[in-house]
């Protein structure tokens, strides 16, 4: 997986002072000296919690491993921190506390005993911990000290995960690169729970590396042959790279009238992991979009923000990024992945509007729309899915503005035919903080795509825009035929600005934590029926 925290955030001046030497009106030379002391290898960071105080004192309410740094620091640590109690997410950097952590950042957490909030559909203290640990790490980033020892928070997973996604940064072609920043448990307690969290975040930021890629780096083959590179080491996968002429052979010709238009040749990634303890159990499948590259095709996308479509492959991102997190873990379950990947581009061989295309079923679809076509790609792919007598389909793509304009980036929309599958994703997504909403998949919009003058469906509903991540879902609706499905929209989760705060800016990669999560609660299932 791509190493984390290559391209250190852009220095910031943390919000607290005190007199033994935080960051607030020092001189350049002496905070460059101080630097400089802080650099050496053997002495790393570290990052420490603290509580919102719940007393009117408003004395320091520190985790265990703040508690015995103080008492290693006889106590300076309590002392420097009194005062107005520190704020969830904001810290206070102190220098010089002790020879073995010349840098120490306080970050806090929030309220102790946050859990479960039922308004917002996550664990609160789980996202307390990912964020405040995402900005101490950032702090020591900036500092420039290339290891950081991480207070495990009570949580050590979530730690972890904030620790690792905080600091993954895309800057594989800048020629100036700032030194990684490694994160580490700070002591041995919950060893197993921080490893277990690095996994999980690794999966998501090979999913958002593969994103944020330019597209002239991630073709199709290049997509493959790095999946296939990242499951090498794995004797229990195989990973199958099946070219056009098999695509041909398979009568997929929805996924073939979408790359007739580009000079890049589309590939049909197919993985198996087989994890499970009876290699022919049911399998999960994940099928994926795999754009990798949309400019709209004859129905062109606006130029402005084209360049975003790089990452229309985000569907087979994060589906083939949960199989080699899946593998890493050594899930007890079979899954099988698929990523039909290929460009959408404009040439005199590209799918017209009012063209008819016949998909693997037999059905025919009237192309209405050619910036449509993500719909086309898993129609073929939800087909090929059913040979596999799945537990479960689930399929991600970044498929429609529509999705991003319905609930924005606050959660990945899902449309499926079984509540115990949404039951599934749902309580999987309340414990990675990685939402996940349920969405109507009425006969209303059916009829919609139904309602066809040329060909069986329309890859666009009757009334175009109204209802539009609806209608997309009643169209892949019409090629599944397993009672367990589920269809994740994830186009409004695809990028971050600043609404995750363990996400810097960029491609998210979500919600591959969530998908791991709900493998892992499978596995566990079939282990206890079992």
């Amino acid at each position: 997986m791509p190493r984390v925290g290559k391209n250190p955030l852009r220095s910031r001046s943390a919000p607290g002072r005190n007199r033994a030497g935080a960051a607030g009106r020092r001189s350049p030379a002496r905070l460059d000296a101080a630097r400089q002391r802080s650099r050496a290898p053997s002495a790393p960071g570290l990052v420490l919690g603290v509580y919102t105080s719940e007393k009117d004192d408003g004395a320091a309410q520190f985790t265990s491993a703040g508690d015995a740094f103080d008492r290693l620091v006889s106590g300076k640590l309590r002392a420097l921190l009194c005062g107005p109690p520190l704020k969830k997410g904001k810290t206070r950097i102190f220098h010089g506390l002790h020879q073995d952590f010349p840098s120490v950042v306080v970050v806090g957490l929030g309220k102790k005993n946050a859990g479960i909030n039922e308004q917002e559909n996550w664990n609160e203290g789980k996202e307390n911990i990912r964020t405040a640990v995402a900005v101490g790490c950032r702090q020591i980033q900036d500092l420039e000290i290339p290891c950081v020892e991480v207070d495990p928070c009570g949580d050590a997973q979530a730690a972890a995960e904030g620790a690792v996604l905080g600091l993954h940064e895309y800057n594989e072609l800048k020629q100036k690169k700032k030194p990684v920043v490694s994160p580490q448990l700070h002591g041995s307690a919950e060893s197993q729970a921080w490893q277990k969290g690095v996994i999980y975040a690794e999966g998501q930021n090979l999913a958002r590396y593969l994103m944020e890629a330019p597209a002239n780096y991630i073709t199709p083959i290049k997509f493959a042959e790095h999946i296939e590179q990242k499951l090498r080491t794995f004797s229990n996968v195989k990973v199958h790279i099946r070219p056009e002429s098999w695509i041909t052979t398979q009568e997929m010709g929805a996924f073939l009238s979408v790359a007739k238009g580009s000079a890049e040749p589309p590939i049909f990634l197919e993985i198996h992991y087989l994890g499970g303890a009876i290699t022919n159990d049911s399998p999960l499948v994940f099928v994926g979009k795999g754009v990798t590259f949309d400019s709209g095709g004859i129905s062109l996308k606006p130029s402005l923000g084209m360049d975003a479509m790089r990452a229309d492959m985000g569907g087979a991102a994060t589906v083939c990024s949960t199989i080699v997190t899946a593998a890493a873990l050594n899930l007890p379950l079979n899954i099988i992945g698929l990523a039909p990947l290929c460009e959408n581009m404009p040439s005199g061989k590209a799918n017209k509007p009012g063209d008819v295309v016949r998909a693997k079923n037999g059905k025919t679809i009237q192309v209405d729309n050619t910036d449509a076509e993500g719909r086309l790609l898993l129609a073929d792919a939800l087909c090929y899915a059913h040979n596999f007598n799945a537990r479960a389909i689930v399929n991600a793509a970044t498929l429609t503005g529509a999705m991003d304009v319905a609930l924005g980036s606050a959660a990945t929309g899902v449309f499926t035919n079984s509540s115990w599958l949404w039951t599934h994703l749902y309580e999987a997504s309340i414990l990675t903080g990685d939402r996940v909403w349920r969405m109507p998949l009425f006969e209303h919009y059916t009829k919609q795509v139904t309602d066809c003058p040329l060909a069986d469906v329309s890859n666009i509903g009757k009334y175009s825009r109204a209802g539009g991540a609806c209608t997309a879902a009643a169209f892949l609706k019409e090629f599944v035929t397993a009672s367990h499905w589920a269809h994740l929209d994830i186009a409004g989760v695809m990028s971050n600005k600043d609404e995750v705060p363990y996400l810097r800016k960029g491609m998210a990669g979500r919600p591959t934590r969530t998908l791991v999560e709900f493998a892992a609660r499978l596995s566990q299932d079939s282990h206890n029926a079992k």
